[in-house]
């Protein structure tokens, strides 16, 4: 069985799936302002109008629904302001009931860029003076100095991923020509699909991670949700509905750094690999599971992520398993890449074992894209050179390539339209939060800017800024489609 989300739009969003697998039945949609498990469990995840489409495929026998048992380890909060604990006095609370963005006002609470791994908790400040809260203009400034200390150096030493510093320009230079707005063509970005994506994300990861965290991928949102939350909250609804229970084999093709693959991991307890055709990501992403696996056993005296999945470097066209080897598949706003669906998810039914489920969160146009229409095709063209895709795919050409491929599509939907909260919130230019400072407007004028100094002092490889620019742009097209 397969489940596909589809995310579409005149240029495209991504996609979420919900409903229930059992016993072969027709899943029975579940209302996404429902959660599906206890309110005090941690919870967490780009186009021209666009629509999330999740859909479900059936390869013959069906699998028993399960609920995954959870195994979720955090780490001790660190509030990172300098200095902040001689002159003021931290009291760490849980807040299930509370949301994590609250205004700025006396007293106020706040979710921190340092929190990264400690769920539903604010922070409550009481200043030595015996007042509460601070000023905005100092919060801000606070925080810009975490972002600046905690990334500049990582971000600047990851630009570029494996290719040779001295060859990044060259390397921008040539990826950007593969694209509309440098005369680039769709069929030469498909004949050079592996080449294109590899230098996409050669050049990209450290951005990514240094404004996104370890999950690349956007979320439907609930209201009072932060970023992080909704992404891991999707990634915990994705697992629920495969029924994934402790010891299956799990495939997650396209996996980038890992970040939803551990948090998978965690939730189910299922071993999972990670497919990704990209050796700096792979490299990243040991390095991700070696840091989690060393949290866990301090924490928890359990065996470790690392023990529980690993990374294989491969191109999803071509995959390098038997048939018949995996008791669950999922792809996370990854296939978008391939440049022929058919052929892609023909490799995803090859693998997978008959009667098993495969769900995907995929980046589909809806119909209402008209490719005659000029301002459509410049927001697409922007979102395929922001994100390094050949081409964008409407919902049907991905249904029609599903059932070639031998799946029976067994439920679909487009999520985008009863979210609470736009998944494009993030990349939004009228947007301002704290928790997700390094998207806002704010963030990336300082981390342009900061770019521009590392660039320009030799720390940073030269291309780094233009690359920082086509990300704007892509996250540009990513909003107006959206909208």
């Amino acid at each position: 069985m397969a489940i596909l989300n589809i995310s579409s739009s005149p240029v495209t969003t991504p996609l979420e799936r919900e409903g229930d697998i059992t016993n072969n039945k027709t899943p029975k949609p579940i209302s996404p302002d429902v959660p599906t498990y206890p309110l005090d469990t941690p919870q967490c995840s780009s186009t021209p109008p666009v629509l999330r489409h999740i859909q479900i495929l059936k390869r013959p026998r069906p699998t028993s629904r399960i609920t995954p048992r959870m195994a979720l380890a955090t780490t001790p909060a660190r509030f990172g302001f300098k200095n902040l604990m001689e002159t003021s006095m931290v009291n760490i609370q849980r807040a299930e009931s509370r949301a994590l963005n609250v205004p700025l006002i006396a007293p106020f609470t706040i979710a921190t860029l340092r929190l990264e791994k400690v769920e539903n908790v604010a922070i409550r400040i009481e200043l030595s003076s015996g007042s509460v809260g601070w000023d905005l203009r100092e919060l801000v400034l606070g925080i810009i100095y975490e972002m600046l200390k905690a990334g500049a150096l990582d971000l600047a030493s990851g630009i570029g991923g494996k290719i040779d510093k001295s060859e990044v320009l060259s390397a921008v230079e040539k990826y950007e020509k593969y694209h509309v707005h440098y005369g680039g063509e769709e069929e030469e970005r498909k004949a050079n699909y592996s080449d294109l994506a590899n230098k996409y994300y050669d050049l990209v990861t450290s951005f990514y991670e240094f404004g996104w965290g370890e999950s690349f991928h956007f979320a439907d949102r609930w209201k009072g949700e932060s970023l992080r939350e909704s992404i891991k909250r999707n990634e915990h609804f994705l697992a629920l509905q495969l029924g994934l229970k402790p010891g299956q084999k799990v495939l997650d093709v396209g996996c980038g750094i890992g970040g939803p693959l551990r948090e998978i991991v965690r939730f189910s307890s299922t071993s999972i690999t990670g497919l990704n055709n990209n050796e700096y990501q792979i490299s990243r992403g040991k390095c991700y599971n070696l840091r989690a696996s060393i949290a866990t056993q301090e924490l928890n005296g359990i065996a470790g992520v690392d023990k529980m999945c690993d990374f294989v470097k491969a191109d999803f066209m071509k995959m390098p398993f038997s048939d018949n080897t995996f008791d669950a598949i999922y792809a996370i706003q990854a296939t978008c890449h391939a440049p022929d669906a058919y052929g892609c998810y023909k490799e995803i039914y090859r693998v997978l074992k008959p009667g098993q489920y495969f769900a995907a969160h995929e980046w589909c146009m809806t119909d209402s894209y008209d490719p005659n229409n000029q301002e459509h095709q410049r927001i697409k063209a922007e979102i395929e050179i922001g994100d390094g895709l050949p081409d964008i795919r409407s919902t049907g050409k991905c249904l029609e390539a599903l059932k070639q491929a031998g799946f029976e599509v067994i439920w679909g939907k487009d999520l985008a339209l009863d979210s609470p909260v736009p998944w494009y919130l993030p990349l939004d230019k009228t947007h301002f939060s704290l928790t997700s400072f390094c998207l806002t407007v704010v963030g990336r004028f300082i981390t342009k800017n900061l770019v521009k100094v590392l660039e320009a002092i030799g720390l940073a490889p030269k291309g780094s800024e233009r690359i920082h620019d086509f990300l704007v742009k892509g996250a540009e097209g990513l909003v107006e489609g959206g909208k």
